[in-house]
């Protein structure tokens, strides 16, 4: 192997044209820690923040991006017991992913069915334990209930559409565009409504039987949250996940008294570390990916030398499912 690699590196925040692709040296693994030779990498919006220093966490740097990916064990740190050179796994490793070689918390390996491509297995646990938490740890989301999924084909909107119609749920989708809207359908959403609809939330509310939804999938914020108060049923559970619009939002306690309102939060990150609730959503989702009851999205595909592109596009909202960058193609 040669001593050094490519990698992503940031050394500065700002937009994605602040990351550089350099020669690093190949990282060994410390104790507790593997190797992976990066075969995928999962972007997702919170990648974006971090190198823009917006997210929820401070970005050390330097620092390269990449907090899920996929690929091949090719090395064991000191103490690492239950995992095998040359095993495919998949890791919520949290940064370094953008290079040809990662090294991962062998805790936070999560292994990778056989009928998974490296690119749909980059595309798994952020978006679909992200999804399964939303929905039912947090969301308490019971069959025939409705629920409502906002950026409905992006990676965690696919998700949740697959994950809720597998749990029994019905599904509202909301979506930019037609092409969006249609993605959504082909996964089984019941309800397709494009997100600047100007009567959307009235028809979101008939569209759950005039009621209200019981469950939301909150992922834009900004005044659009205010919309989501508005489209709940009364005891209805909001699950804030995202920021998409990465405006402040207002929330006035007292229109969740009126109604019986319930809003969390959910950062995967802090529920990763509650290993219960992290074996609880591991043994859900397993069977149905293996049997393909879900199916993770790969959307646009780059190189490793197009990851700023690959933000970019990103944060234009052009793309759909999951956005996967190959630092091996």
């Amino acid at each position: 192997m040669s001593e050094s690699m490519k990698a992503i590196v940031v050394e500065r925040l700002g937009p994605p044209d602040v990351m550089e692709l350099q020669h690093v040296p190949v990282p060994q693994p410390g104790p507790g820690e593997v190797r992976l030779k990066v075969e995928a990498v999962g972007i997702n919006f919170a990648d974006v923040l971090a190198v823009a220093g917006e997210y929820l966490t401070r970005t050390r740097l330097p620092y390269t991006p990449g907090m899920e990916f996929a690929g091949t064990v090719d090395a064991l740190g000191e103490g690492v017991t239950g995992v095998q050179v040359g095993q495919r796994v998949a890791s919520l490793g949290g940064r370094g992913g953008l290079a040809e070689y990662a090294v991962s918390p062998a805790a936070a390996l999560i292994p990778v069915p056989e009928n998974l491509t490296a690119a749909q297995a980059a595309a798994f646990p952020v978006s679909y334990f992200t999804a399964y938490h939303g929905l039912k740890t947090l969301g308490h989301g019971q069959p025939g209930e409705w629920v409502l999924v906002q950026a409905a084909a992006g990676a965690l909107g696919t998700a949740s559409i697959q994950l809720a119609k597998a749990l029994g749920m019905n599904v509202i989708a909301m979506a930019s565009t037609e092409e969006k809207l249609q993605i959504a359908r082909d996964l089984g959403a019941d309800v397709t409504l494009l997100q600047d609809d100007p009567e959307r939330v009235q028809k979101v509310r008939d569209a759950a039987g005039g009621r209200g939804v019981p469950l939301i999938l909150e992922v834009v914020g900004g005044r659009r949250f205010q919309e989501s108060l508005d489209m709940a049923a009364n005891r209805g559970r909001i699950i804030v996940i995202g920021n998409a619009s990465r405006e402040q939002a207002n929330l006035r306690p007292v229109e969740l008294m009126k109604r019986n309102l319930t809003v969390t939060g959910l950062w995967l990150t802090s529920l990763m570390s509650d290993q219960e609730a992290t074996r609880e959503a591991a043994q859900a989702l397993t069977p149905l990916v293996a049997s393909g009851q879900v199916t993770p999205q790969v959307g646009p595909t780059y190189a490793l030398e197009g990851s700023a592109r690959a933000f970019q596009d990103i944060l234009d909202r052009k793309t759909t499912g999951k956005v996967i960058i190959e630092p091996g193609r």
